[in-house]
């Protein structure tokens, strides 16, 4: 079995993402500028040491059982190499259990790390660490733009995952509302029905056709383009003060969503001059409400997704 070399030195950076958009139920998926550093020394001492700085600082583990740490060696044990010592610096912005793609990060900055410490003649492209990335983690349309950048589409294959970068008119700004409190993404899936009507899914058909025609060029229909009929309605007694942010939101003329499995609030505005309205009306409908505060973002869509430097 051949061994990793110890002495290398490499950093990982790589978006939040936000997914479903609305009726794209594991299929529709943007990034964020919020982004996840990953500092990682291969050392001929044994052993994994982890340190955490932000997001989860006082509660992940610092050992080999650090989701990042593990990913990697079983990566290499998975291509055939031993691993050796790992140092890794972890210095998480991506809010955790909030529906922004933290899990999803942190699968690919492990599996994007562990491929550019690997000899250079087995270091493999982004398509690869998409795989990876989509098979560990089990479903495509977060971690796609996190590989990828901006707005993506992405599907399950019969040997595999798919996607591509959708078009995203640029007068589209996102806000993000993030609440204080957190909903994992497996209790939200949990509140899923094993089926719906075959009218709902042609409904909810419908509307994705739509969105991914107002995300490129109509964003005058993103509020009609944004109704979803498959998953928000189930997980709102999960989440009942981003349900009602939401409906405010709505009721107001915003593209208001679900960012992923929630809680987090996603807007999707027409410019600027919309986005100071959403970010003001988020404020006054939070002070109706003081047992929810709320953290509000408006970050750009990065056209790529995950780099690596080497140090």
């Amino acid at each position: 079995m051949a061994h990793i070399q110890a002495g290398q030195s490499i950093a990982v950076h790589v978006p939040a993402t936000t997914a479903n958009l609305g009726p794209g139920f594991d299929v529709l998926g943007m990034a964020l500028s919020v982004f996840d550093t990953l500092v990682v020394h291969t050392v001929d001492e044994p052993g994994v040491l982890v340190t955490v700085t932000g997001e989860g600082a006082d509660t992940l583990p610092t050992d080999e059982t650090h989701l990042i740490a593990k990913t990697i060696l079983q990566r290499w044990a998975e291509l055939g190499y031993q691993g050796c010592g790992l140092r890794i610096e972890a210095t998480n912005r991506i809010p955790h259990g909030r529906g922004m793609g933290s899990s999803a990060a942190a699968m690919v900055s492990a599996l994007a790390a562990a491929n550019a410490l690997l000899p250079p003649e087995a270091q493999e492209g982004l398509e690869e660490i998409f795989q990876a990335s989509a098979r560990w983690e089990g479903h495509p349309d977060n971690v796609a733009p996190a590989v990828y950048g901006g707005l993506t589409l992405s599907w399950v294959t019969g040997n595999g995952f798919g996607t591509l970068n959708g078009v995203l008119h640029d007068s589209i700004v996102p806000v993000i509302a993030i609440p204080d409190i957190e909903l994992s993404t497996h209790a939200a899936r949990g509140l899923l029905p094993e089926t719906v009507p075959h009218a709902v899914a042609a409904a909810n058909g419908g509307r994705v056709g739509l969105l991914i025609h107002a995300l490129a060029h109509a964003p005058d229909a993103l509020l009609l383009a944004t109704e979803d009929f498959l998953h928000q309605s189930f997980r709102a007694p999960a989440m009942v003060p981003s349900a009602e942010m939401i409906t405010r939101l709505r009721s107001l003329g915003h593209a208001a969503v679900v960012s992923g499995a929630g809680p987090t609030v996603l807007v999707l505005c027409r410019g600027a001059q919309e986005a100071e309205k959403v970010s003001l009306a988020i404020a006054e409908h939070a002070r109706g409400n003081n047992e929810t505060s709320w953290r509000v973002l408006i970050p750009s869509v990065p056209h790529s997704g995950v780099r690596v430097e080497v140090l």
